[in-house]
């Protein structure tokens, strides 16, 4: 069985019904102030940023981190990875 990934925080959940019933803490808009969002790339054993590049082993790993080339400014988001 795959499991599915959130973009935002990298917890995995067996099916995206599940994921979009709860609240995501690491949600753009705040912590739990919205839901969690499908990884809609598939299943890595590295994970690059779309904004600068670096590699991380787990998607929770590279959110958990704020990305210096982020669109909304240095150190003002997370890392977020590539499809």
């Amino acid at each position: 069985m795959n499991k599915i990934q959130c973009e935002y925080c990298g917890q995995a959940f067996s099916s995206v019904q599940a994921m979009t019933a709860n609240r995501c803490y690491r949600h753009p808009m705040g912590p739990n102030k919205g839901p969690h969002k499908p990884y809609e790339g598939s299943e890595k054993s590295r994970y690059t940023c779309k904004y600068c590049g670096q590699q991380f082993p787990s998607i929770q790993s590279m959110t958990s981190n704020r990305c210096h080339r982020h669109p909304n400014g240095s150190n003002k988001g997370p890392h977020a990875p590539m499809l």
